[in-house]
């Protein structure tokens, strides 16, 4: 008698077949959210052409709404998409959760696909039971965006930038006198970069083995000490991170640098600051830090409806090149699959970027990132940790001080 596991890969392969046979259509519900949404949207038309007789159904929300309905919908069991987007800053819960099918079992088998991706992508969707919750997408190598013109004015090379931390800082007073500019729209960018950089393979953002708390450590000390540094100095624009005013420190060229993912390319280019064509470029991030910020996977819900086409369709958005060059192309989503990182196309100079090959930057560091732990508690942490911040910034609570509460109270909270 066959296993239920290959009465299920039989199961699911009669399905597909049935599909391509000329079936009635199905319709594949994929949950996302922006920009992520609209690289789906973009790889449609190919879609269409290998598989027309399954329809997509986007359903998408702002990323905080999008992720916060998906943990509704999968504790609940019900309204579940077939395919269900998410952002590397949930990884960790979702991965966690026993709402989502292992990839790695049949029929799926990922594995395969394995010596394809950086080895910490497909390490950051592995949960505790050794189980794969998610297909890497995209990934965020870390990267400094900087207004050239303005550097020019002030008389700052990229080497005063990037040499250190301590240097970008001194450039960013310099700037300040000399073209009333802020250097980065809020001190927090330090911190949030910081924190992610130079890891060890495997050690977690905020978690550590058997789930020790590392918040007060040597990391987060130079972190907290560096954006308490720029704020002291007056070269943050003291904004909070995606509202109003913080895009129109970008529109209104009011600010100079931003420390993220190398998708951020794609917010300025096409919504924070398009009429700034040819005056930004990008570096590496200052003190050779090496840094993942971000990033995109796919997952499948195990009460989905339509299993084996949302895998076809995984599959298509995850390991297809051209489906990956063409987010890169679209929507500045660097893409996870490693096959794409030798195309050609990577080394097209950006007329945004002044010409600039900015894609080589970001091929280069992702060959550098670290394997980072992830853990379904980051966003707790992330919070507190976010909190003490503020309380350093703004009322000037000492540093230590502020990483042993955050510590205690993670501690706290997610006793388990």
């Amino acid at each position: 008698m066959k296993s239920s596991t290959h009465r299920q890969a039989a199961a699911i392969a009669a399905l597909v077949l049935c599909a391509q046979a000329g079936a009635a259509p199905t319709t594949l519900t994929v949950a996302s959210f922006p920009d992520l949404d609209r690289a789906v949207k973009e790889s449609l038309p190919q879609w269409n052409k290998l598989h027309p007789d399954i329809q997509i159904k986007m359903v998408s929300l702002q990323i905080e709404d999008h992720h916060n309905s998906m943990t509704t919908a999968l504790a609940a069991g019900s309204r579940l998409p077939d395919v269900m987007a998410i952002d590397f800053g949930y990884i960790g819960i979702f991965a966690e959760s026993r709402g989502l099918e292992d990839l790695l079992k049949a029929p799926y088998a990922a594995g395969k696909y394995r010596q394809q991706f950086p080895v910490y992508s497909f390490a950051q969707a592995t949960n505790s039971r050794a189980g794969l919750a998610a297909m890497p997408a995209d990934i965020g190598p870390g990267t400094l965006f900087y207004r050239k013109d303005m550097m020019d004015k002030a008389g700052i090379r990229e080497a005063d930038l990037t040499a250190s931390w301590e240097g970008y800082i001194a450039a960013g007073k310099k700037l300040k006198a000399a073209t009333g500019v802020h250097m980065l729209a809020r001190a927090a960018d330090l911190k949030d970069i910081v924190i992610r950089a130079n890891l060890r393979d495997g050690e977690g953002i905020y978690f550590g083995d058997k789930g020790k708390v590392l918040v007060d450590g040597p990391r987060f000390v130079k972190a907290f000490t560096l954006a308490k540094a720029a704020r002291v100095a007056g070269i943050d624009a003291r904004t909070a991170a995606w509202t109003g005013e913080w895009a129109e420190g970008f529109k209104r060229d009011k600010v100079a640098t931003q420390m993220s993912g190398s998708w951020f390319s794609g917010h300025l280019a096409k919504w924070l600051a398009p009429n700034s064509r040819s005056h930004w470029r990008t570096a590496a991030l200052p003190g050779g830090a090496m840094a993942s910020y971000g990033g995109s996977f796919y997952a499948i819900p195990s009460k989905a409806a339509n299993k084996a086409q949302a895998w076809l369709f995984i599959q298509f958005l995850t390991t297809n090149k051209d489906v990956q060059l063409a987010s890169l192309r679209n929507i500045s989503a660097f893409p996870a699959l490693l096959g794409a990182h030798a195309d050609p196309m990577m080394d097209q100079p950006q007329p945004y970027f002044g010409g600039q090959k900015t894609w080589q930057l970001a091929r280069a560091t992702a060959a550098r990132v670290p394997v980072i732990r992830v853990d379904k508690y980051d966003p707790v942490a992330n919070d507190i940790v976010n909190t003490e911040l503020e309380n350093v910034l703004e009322q000037n609570k000492d540093i230590g001080q502020a990483l042993r509460d955050a510590k205690s109270l993670i501690e706290r909270r997610v006793r388990r």
